[in-house]
């Protein structure tokens, strides 16, 4: 994904009047301008993505604070909407029997049998997907899997 689109897309919302849409958009690319800045170059589409996620996960965060102390409804539902428009421009996460798969190999490949072996497992398995995986989940399976 690449900041181009996202002005594409800030464009379409501001025609649209989506003010969800558009509030989120315009957040992420402060975010990337913000990072430009700093580093004093363009982003790749890598760090794009991940400054996708980066405002996601805050995003939500903000959310479940939200809930958590009751901010009314309104609020929560624009929140809602906004982590699913971020969703919508992420790349989809390894999930179910393809991430078994991969947990599988990666253990296998790596030689990976004991414990102490989690977090090179967990970072392999986050390598091989491109870090588009839950990886909350990843360390669940494979501290089953390990002994």
């Amino acid at each position: 994904m690449d900041k181009h689109l996202i002005a594409t897309e800030i464009t379409k919302a501001m025609r649209t009047r989506d003010k969800p849409r558009l509030a989120i958009l315009r957040l992420v690319k402060n975010e990337i301008d913000i990072r430009e800045k700093d580093t004093k170059r363009e982003l790749t589409d890598e760090e794009v993505v991940a400054t996708f996620k980066k405002v996601l996960k805050q995003t939500g965060e903000t959310l479940e604070g939200s809930i958590r102390v009751g901010t009314n409804a309104e609020r929560i539902a624009l929140l809602q909407e906004q982590v699913e428009i971020l969703n919508g421009y992420l790349p989809t996460q390894v999930a179910g029997d393809e991430l078994l798969a991969i947990i599988d190999r990666v253990l296998a490949e790596g030689g990976c049998t004991e414990k102490r072996d989690m977090g090179k497992a967990i970072g392999l398995v986050v390598a091989e997907t491109g870090g588009n995986c839950d990886k909350a989940e990843v360390a669940r399976i494979i501290g089953g899997r390990l002994d």
